[in-house]
């Protein structure tokens, strides 16, 4: 097994990394800001190293930090986690100068599908049925205006380069436009690439990933699908597996399109195709449409692991090791049901305005068998401005949905903080909501479920 492993993030998904190489007997370098010196994830590794100020182009964001962090470590590989450097190719291709193993896929694949343009061209060589737009060189206003009337409003405007619901609009008609555009580019610039993509809006929408697993001989497969539609401001707060109205031919037929844009670009690691359906009907192949890859492990891994049994930064692991993949594509089993729900700083009450502050009170359910908790915080600590909200992930496993989504409800309802604001009370009421019990929800389901209590809320004042 390769190491010591260099853990280049932090929080929760640092301590989720950490665990696994521990009972791995991998040795592992933590890496924090100034901010985080006495964190969750410097505890949970073997050694740690500091690597600058707390803005995180400073820090978590700084290649020559990381690197010389893994040099003073002696650190033989460095795992990227999620976010920050996670999809970046030239931070692999660094890794690669400096001798060290990156914990990911190669470079060229992670250029070729990390654009979300490239990734379609990809997907049209793959013969992968794409959503409908534009992705052209041609950035002028004018040529995007006329694009858009070609697709029909309402179209979605996406930052090539963006994420996490960032430099994306919804736009309606082509009056509303122009101001939709250059606001989505001024967003986009911030990932230092003010190019936009427009995609068809598919109302009823639903957000529908398959996670890919390949090695370096060239085998590909799939794990089955996750349904992460509930969503606030196009970031995922509940995640599901399997999805809601599946069936296995469909699932084969979604895993072959996934596995198919993996082999085109020569992926090897972990990765996850994601895919918007037309959740008016019945899902259905006809109206399923892939729209962009990342080249990373996932947020809402974990549910992929509680219905399949397994330990997807194990295989990380290995893969990049050089051993093949563990399983073959017949060998996948899925148990049961799963389902994950992000607890957040964040007041939902106020359109989900972060809470940073110091979190004096934290309750959390105990992990037992079919619950499991991933945290990266503790009470006491200090949740700033500079990171990403999440407290935790609650994971719930049964042997059916409807089951699953009692345990996590019930999880939920025992969270509490004190210090910051937790939307902990909000996903537990959401996961009552008779739409969500009969299963597939769309994308707009979080934002309207909200909206309906407020106005209940102003009704009863």
């Amino acid at each position: 097994m390769i190491g010591p492993v260099l853990i280049a993030n932090r929080g929760e998904i640092a301590c989720r990394i950490a665990a696994s190489c521990r009972r791995l007997g991998v040795r592992t370098v933590a890496v924090y800001s100034d901010a985080d010196a006495t964190a969750m994830h410097v505890a949970a590794a073997d050694a740690a190293e500091r690597i600058g100020p707390p803005r995180p182009l400073e820090s978590y964001l700084s290649i020559p930090a990381i690197l010389e962090a893994a040099q003073r470590s002696g650190a033989r590989a460095v795992h990227p986690g999620y976010g920050f450097l996670s999809e970046n190719a030239d931070f692999a291709d660094a890794c690669a100068a400096a001798g060290l193993v990156f914990i990911g896929p190669p470079a060229a694949a992670i250029r070729a599908m990390g654009g979300k343009a490239a990734a379609k061209a990809v997907a049209h060589r793959a013969g992968v049925p794409a959503l409908p737009g534009y992705d052209g060189a041609d950035q002028s206003p004018e040529r995007l205006a006329t694009e858009a009337a070609r697709i029909g409003f309402p179209v979605m405007i996406k930052a090539v380069a963006g994420g996490g619901g960032r430099g994306m609009r919804r736009v309606e008609t082509a009056d509303a436009f122009p101001a939709a555009l250059a606001a989505a580019q001024r967003e986009a610039a911030a990932f230092g690439n003010t190019a936009v993509l427009l995609e068809k809006f598919v109302a009823s929408a639903r957000h529908i990933e398959v996670q890919i697993f390949a090695d370096a001989a060239g085998e590909v497969i799939h794990l089955g699908e996750r349904d992460c539609s509930p969503q606030r401001r196009n970031q995922k707060l509940l995640e599901e597996a399997p999805a809601p109205g599946m069936d296995p031919a469909l699932r084969g037929e979604l895993g072959r399109r996934a596995t198919a844009l993996a082999r085109e670009v020569g992926y090897v690691g972990a990765g996850t195709v994601e895919f918007v359906a037309d959740g008016s009907q019945p899902l259905s192949a006809d109206r399923i449409w892939f729209i962009e890859m990342n080249t990373r492990l996932q947020v809402e891994h974990p549910v992929t692991e509680m219905v399949t049994g397994l330990d997807l930064v194990e295989w990380q692991l290995r893969i990049a090791a050089g051993e093949p993949l563990p399983l073959a594509q017949d060998q996948v089993r899925l148990d049961g049901h799963a389902i994950e729900a992000r607890l957040c700083a964040e007041d939902p009450a106020r359109n989900f305005l972060p809470s940073p502050g110091c979190l004096t009170t934290l309750r959390l359910p105990e992990p037992s068998p079919g619950l499991r908790v991933d945290t990266g915080v503790r009470s006491g600590d200090t949740l700033t401005p500079f990171y990403d909200p999440m407290i935790a992930k609650v994971i719930a496993h049964a042997p059916t949905r409807a089951e699953a989504l009692e345990r996590l409800t019930t999880a939920l309802e025992s969270c509490s903080a004190e210090g910051v604001r937790l939307n902990a009370a909000f996903l537990a009421r959401a996961l009552r909501a008779p739409e969500m019990r009969s299963g597939g929800v769309n994308t707009a389901f979080l934002e309207s479920f909200r909206a309906r209590e407020a106005a209940a809320a102003r009704s009863a004042a």
